[in-house]
């Protein structure tokens, strides 16, 4: 299972810790293996048309007991219907042995899938069903008309007492009314009747479906928890842990779908198993990308954060980790520039690498920095926020009711925004609308994902300004402020299919993200004066 290099490697070039697996960009022994994977990949034909589809695939560059050097391979979930395949890892729990109790407890609920199925689809419940429903349709129109009627003959009789006060006649009308009512009362009884009678028969056969459902939904969250506690997770101090236990101390309390199914988690599985020391492990995708995310192929990606983060949290105990995050204080001691102020407001010029607000343990930020600038002011400060690796222009108020004001306008979409985009790759078209719904994608934050059905309205319009060398210098006006919304835009399939040079979430990681926030305008809530103010982007 352990795959040599066919290059020698040089083994004082080793890491002296382990990489962080949430990084995107790779230890170049780890690019080194995934191109000697690819091209195993690449010469497997019968997996071509799975492959196009698109499968996250992992490298754990690993050194055995004799110090040789070589690399594991696994790819998430399963491959050709199989989970065993030469060169790659076998899962940490077999869900596809025919002989587990997975595919004899799935049988099982495969049968009441068949029996329920057969009772929704038989001729005695669509019928059942028709009957009901035609029922209640009729009894609901007769009873319309038999109201209708009554306010008819109340407002008949309404016109004979104004016209004729005799007594008598009065008395007439009260039993008539009397008469009316207790006809429609009797008509509802018999209505009723009736339509419980198709009824009954429905929620028969209604009854024993639900039943079946239950037993069903019983017998899956069983076999589910069952299924999750059997991926007894290794770390690197020999210790084993379930998936339940793993991520009960969570958010989310309980492992989601597929939990333990990923690349990285096979991989450091078969290492602790096998005596393997691990080096550095990375992700990539291969093949076309899915609708909702944005992948390209080829390309690595950090370890996702809802299901790998808290069992790989568990599995790197023991082992030396480097966890260096991107330096977000690198800007102390510089100042920040400052390139409109007045009274009531002052826009900024974010330098890129730079929070907008504080992160976990606080840190530098352009709200600490105002924060500590403007220590009498009363609002709230930041209008708005940009992504720490974007640059440019954040409109800052210096009391609340102007910040009130100014976030109306961002709320009504009359704030005017430019923002100046370096894409990778030569994007089709010179112009255009792009409109793909936007939400949070919970199992791998902070990523944003489209979803045309819980995703919120995010309009973005476009156009090309330059060309040269293979990539697309673009200007963005945003119409809708989603978060990521520009970034997603620019990467995914169906919007411009180029990801902004230097995005290390959905693109290629470089020396910075190429997005700056250009211009900006609005009306001044004070004075009513229309500011724009403008500074280009520094590449």
């Amino acid at each position: 299972m352990l795959n040599l290099f066919k290059e020698p490697l040089d083994i004082l070039a080793l890491p002296r810790l382990f990489p962080s697996p949430f990084q995107a960009e790779p230890h170049p022994l780890c690019v080194l293996a995934a191109r000697e994977l690819q091209d195993h990949l690449g010469q497997q034909a019968q997996w071509a048309e799975e492959l196009q589809q698109g499968k996250m695939f992992g490298v754990l560059v690993v050194q055995d007991p004799s110090g040789r050097v070589g690399y594991l391979a696994a790819f998430s979930g399963n491959l050709a219907g199989m989970n065993h395949h030469e060169r790659f890892v076998p899962p940490v729990f077999d869900l596809l042995n025919p002989n587990g109790f997975f595919k004899v407890e799935e049988q099982t609920i495969t049968d009441l899938n068949h029996r329920i199925a057969v009772i929704e689809q038989g001729e005695e419940y669509l019928r059942a069903q028709k009957d009901y429903r035609t029922c209640l349709e009729w009894v609901e129109e007769q009873l319309v008309e038999s109201k209708a009627n009554l306010k008819l003959r109340k407002q008949q009789r309404d016109a004979m007492r104004q016209n004729n006060q005799d007594a008598g006649l009065a008395e007439a009308l009260v039993r008539e009314s009397q008469h009316d009512k207790a006809e429609h009362k009797r008509l509802e009884r018999q209505l009723q009747a009736v339509l419980e009678e198709k009824q009954t028969a429905f929620n028969r056969i209604e009854n024993q479906l639900a039943q079946l459902k239950a037993q069903r939904k019983t017998l899956s969250a069983g076999l589910q928890m069952k299924i999750f506690d059997r991926f007894r997770m290794l770390n690197a101090m020999g210790e084993a842990e379930g998936l339940p236990a793993i991520f009960a101390p969570t958010a989310q309390g309980v492992p989601p779908a597929g939990a333990g199914e990923c690349a990285g988690p096979k991989l450091l599985q078969y290492a602790f198993l096998h005596q393997l020391r691990p080096i550095c492990m990375a992700e990539f995708w291969w093949g076309s990308s899915p609708k909702t995310e944005v992948r390209h192929h080829g390309h690595f990606y950090p370890a996702c954060k809802g299901k790998c983060e808290p069992i790989l949290g568990h599995m790197l105990k023991g082992l030396d980790v480097d966890y260096h995050d991107p330096d977000h204080l690198r800007h102390l001691g510089k100042p920040l520039d400052v390139v409109f102020e007045d009274d009531w407001l002052v826009v900024v010029n974010k330098p890129e690498g730079m929070l907008s607000v504080p992160g976990k343990g606080d840190g530098d930020s352009v709200l600490s920095r105002m924060a500590a600038l403007y220590s009498h002011a009363t609002g709230p400060l930041l209008v708005h926020r940009l992504d720490m690796a974007t640059s440019g222009l954040l409109l800052v108020a210096k009391t609340k009711v102007v910040h009130q004001a100014l976030q109306a306008q961002f709320k009504n979409r009359t704030v005017k925004k430019r923002y100046i985009a370096l894409l990778d790759g030569d994007v089709a078209g010179d112009s255009g609308i792009i409109d793909l719904p936007l939400c949070p994608d919970v199992l791998d934050r902070p990523r944003q994902m489209v979803d045309y059905r819980h995703g919120k309205p995010a309009i973005t319009r476009w156009e090309v300004i330059a060309r040269h060398a293979g990539q697309t210098r673009v200007a963005f006006y945003p119409l809708t402020g989603r978060t990521h919304q520009l970034r997603v835009h620019a990467a995914h399939v169906m919007g411009l299919h180029c990801a902004i040079v230097g995005d290390a979430l959905y693109g290629t990681k470089a020396d910075r993200l190429y997005l700056h926030a250009e211009r900006i305008g609005f009306v001044h809530s004070v004075t009513g004066e229309e500011i724009s103010v403008a500074v280009a982007a520094p590449f």
